[in-house]
């Protein structure tokens, strides 16, 4: 009568949700002030003034029936070749409007690309901590998703794990860097391991492997780390992008996918492209904000409130006994549980109005996930919770 796997989908709740709704709840009991919520990945820093101009700036020059209006399916061109000349001249690359596709955010990029590229028996490659969403994101196309378990001494990759991963199925490698969950940035060493191996395996295979680099947390990055551009490493690379994390503009919706010239069958790939993304019902990406994003696309993002919560996180939570590296880039911390099993761990957490993610969720048992882009205040106001916490597991 109905898709199964669609209704299981629709009623089943993420675990992030879950605990973000049961948060709602227990703010109604005690107050708001008094639940420390670290469970969503939801912006906290207002969008930038400058995002507020550009709109009101829109809205008087430009016809409104054209800012309101339908685009093409792969978005204005001027918008395009905008975004083409910022990325040109931030990462030394040599696209134009032809390799950009504007999509709704970064899971309307991923989705696309996935789809584009599925074939029956395909495999797609993440490493642990990764966001879950890719699962149902890849098992929609009717592919598999393999995920190679966690490194968990610095998060970098697993190459010997990597390695047993790595088959003929293998259509393509999915990398986060900043990474949701857990904060670490890959190193330029890490990725051009990774660009050798997966060189040397497509031969072996006689086939390409792609590598999909999921961008929503590039510009989020501190201390001036480097994130590598990993198109300058690995040909078959297509970029999916997002503003929703870097101008705070979740639910706008806008982004993009990028396919170099380089990539292998370059204009079938673009052509699969916009194939997949009109089958996933994807008429254009929002209208306005493609102007927006276009005006805006060289000015700066205000990370400095998530570098301060960071910081002030990472330092209450070593004080209080817990191991957890240093933040690199996004807004996530990712500790480990004070007990083997994580789920139990954030029960007890949540018994202190503490709500945590399980890192099992993620794919990495025995750690849990903070999110830090929420107040200052709160985050001051949790530190003695989260030593209470830890001091009862030792009564």
């Amino acid at each position: 009568m109905i898709a199964q796997a669609m209704y299981e989908l629709g009623t089943k709740k993420s675990t992030i949700r879950t605990i973000f709704e049961y948060g709602r709840k227990r703010a109604a009991q005690v107050g708001e002030d008094n639940i420390y919520d670290y469970s969503l990945g939801n912006p906290n820093v207002p969008a930038p003034n400058f995002i507020k101009q550009a709109i009101f700036d829109i809205l008087n020059e430009e016809d409104p029936c054209a800012v309101h209006g339908y685009t093409i399916a792969a978005g204005l061109p001027i918008v395009r070749e905008k975004l083409a000349q910022s990325v040109n001249r931030r990462f030394k690359t040599n696209f134009t409007a032809k390799n950009f596709f504007m999509t709704g955010g970064a899971a309307g990029a991923i989705t696309i690309t996935f789809k584009a590229l599925s074939e029956p028996d395909d495999e797609f490659i993440t490493f642990a901590p990764y966001f879950p969403e890719y699962k149902c994101f890849v098992e929609s196309t009717g592919a598999k998703l393999v995920v190679v378990p966690a490194q968990p001494a610095d998060f970098q990759i697993d190459f010997a794990a990597f390695d047993k991963c790595l088959s003929s199925h293998t259509k393509a490698v999915i990398v986060n860097s900043p990474n949701n969950p857990s904060g670490a940035v890959y190193s330029e060493a890490t990725i051009k391991k990774l660009a050798a191996v997966m060189t040397k395996k497509a031969q072996q295979y006689g086939h390409p492997i792609f590598l999909i680099s999921d961008e929503p947390y590039r510009e989020i990055a501190y201390n001036g780390i480097d994130v590598p551009y990993l198109t300058h490493y690995y040909a078959d690379t297509i970029v999916c992008y997002s503003y929703s994390k870097s101008f705070s503009l979740p639910g706008e919706r806008i982004g993009y996918i990028i396919v170099p010239d380089e990539t292998a069958d370059y204009e079938k790939i673009y052509g699969a492209v916009a194939g997949a993304a009109r089958v996933l019902t994807h008429v254009n990406a929002p209208s306005l904000f493609q102007r927006v994003v276009a005006r805006c696309c060289d000015l700066p993002s205000n990370i400095e409130a998530y570098r301060k919560n960071g910081e002030l996180l990472y330092n209450g939570l070593i004080d209080a006994g817990f191991k957890c590296l240093k933040p690199q880039g996004a807004f996530y911390l990712f500790p480990e549980s004070l007990e083997t099993d994580d789920y139990a761990f954030c029960k007890r957490a949540q018994s202190f109005d503490l709500l945590l993610v399980p890192g099992s969720d993620f794919g990495c048992p025995g750690h849990f996930r903070a999110s830090y882009c929420i107040k200052e205040s709160t985050i001051r106001k949790s530190l003695p919770i989260f030593k209470k916490l830890a001091q009862s597991y030792k009564i």
